[in-house]
């Protein structure tokens, strides 16, 4: 005797989907090599980015970086450029058994909540940690408005 089914080939997708991480996970530990990290973001450096009324500030990690390896800009009032370079710690004709930390060029451009003077601009490096901060522009601070009665 024969039995029917249903062919719904959108199911055996969904299903061939969801076992796509597992399986990646699988061939990469055959080769011994550290399988990805699911949703972690791919971009670098790693920001922070806030405001309050009169400041914008960002934070950003970058271990192992000189200052003069450093490049930071300002320019159409909202875009921020981080440009750097990280030289590699790892000794050359060595084995290298795991490399996780990266190196080499990076820039970031971050559109920034709110246009800021770029006059007014503070950065410090310290301890692997940069810290912007930036002046709102006078024209996006809030103002406080009198209400007149009559």
């Amino acid at each position: 005797m024969m039995t029917l089914t249903r062919w719904q080939p959108m199911r055996d997708l969904r299903h061939a989907w969801r076992r796509f991480p597992q399986e990646l996970d699988r061939l990469f530990g055959r080769w011994g090599v550290e399988p990805p990290a699911w949703g972690t973001p791919a971009v670098y450096p790693l920001v922070n980015l806030w405001e309050d009324d009169e400041f914008v500030y960002a934070e950003a990690e970058l271990p192992g970086l000189k200052l003069q390896d450093l490049e930071i800009t300002v320019s159409g009032e909202n875009q921020l450029t981080l440009e750097g370079k990280r030289e590699s710690s790892v000794p050359d004709k060595v084995g290298l058994y795991c490399q996780e930390r990266g190196f080499g060029s990076f820039e970031r451009v971050l559109t920034l909540p709110s246009r800021v003077d770029p006059t007014k601009v503070d950065a410090r490096l310290e301890n692997g940690v940069l810290t912007i901060k930036m002046a709102r522009s006078a024209a996006t601070r809030p103002r406080k408005i009198t209400v007149k009665a009559e």
